[in-house]
């Protein structure tokens, strides 16, 4: 056996995880048929356009959220807690990335995505995905966490993160998770947001449609919800339109490299 302190990589996770300790988690999950979302896929991909499923995804729920704004929107306070509705849409993307030799988790915030398309959204992935936290400027401020003593450390976190004002910028005001990369079906995770989504893999499974049988691509969503901010009903009610935007998956326009090939 050997004990050994937190990787310094990592306190950053401990940090938000004591931070979120107020949180008053239910939890919702749904099946989503993905043949909509698949078909366009393969159509962008003929294209040369490659779209991952989180851009549906955060794409979709956005707009969801803009049309719920109960449900886009922050809590902070005990005695007398507030609540903080925003206008505007940013979505918490969670990330499997590499810092300094140490695989962690890192938080990637995507500003407007009420008014973003598939593409800018996909862009915005890419930067995220392709690039290394170690000198990306949008890390500076956990990189800079990490470097402070342990006495200064939590209270710089509650500093940055807890202002009403700042949470679009920091937490998002809809956070993202997927394992869908990995063997999991289905998995509830709470992101300090009003609503946090998670994502399973995508399988084709048997499915019944008009009667009979058929084999359809489905995923399996969860969505975590702050019962201090919203209740039940309109917990699934934005759960229920996602799955159904997502069912239905018909950009408004098409992108333009898309639209462009198909003619």
């Amino acid at each position: 056996m050997s004990v050994r302190p937190v990787a310094p990589q990592r306190r950053h996770t401990l940090h938000f995880l004591d931070e979120i300790r107020q949180f008053s988690p239910v939890f919702l999950d749904t099946e989503v048929d993905m043949s909509a979302v698949r078909a366009h896929r393969q159509t962008a991909r003929a294209a040369g356009r490659r779209y991952s499923i989180v851009s549906y995804l955060l794409v979709v729920s956005a707009g969801v959220l803009a049309r719920h704004p109960e449900a886009n929107a922050a809590v902070r306070g005990r005695i007398r807690p507030r609540i903080s509705r925003y206008d505007t849409v940013s979505g918490k993307l969670t990330l499997d990335k590499t810092l300094d030799g140490k695989r962690v988790v890192l938080s990637a915030v995507l500003p407007d995505l009420d008014r973003s398309g598939l593409d800018e959204v996909q862009r915005q992935v890419d930067h995220y995905r392709d690039n290394d936290p170690a000198v990306m400027p949008e890390f500076a401020g956990v990189r800079a966490l990490h470097r402070l003593p342990w006495p200064v450390r939590p209270f710089a976190f509650r500093r940055v993160v807890r202002p009403l004002s700042r949470r679009p910028r920091t937490f998002g005001t809809f956070a993202l998770t997927s394992l869908g990369h990995a063997a999991v079906d289905g998995f509830h995770s709470v992101g300090g947001t009003t609503v946090t989504l998670g994502v399973g893999r995508i399988l084709d499974r048997p499915v019944v449609r008009d009667g009979g049988l058929a084999i359809a691509p489905m995923m399996r969503l969860s969505l975590a919800f702050d019962h201090r901010v919203i209740d039940g009903a309109e917990a699934a009610d934005v759960l229920t339109e996602i799955r159904a935007g997502l069912e239905a998956y018909a950009p408004s326009p098409v992108s333009d490299a898309v639209a462009a090939a198909t003619r």
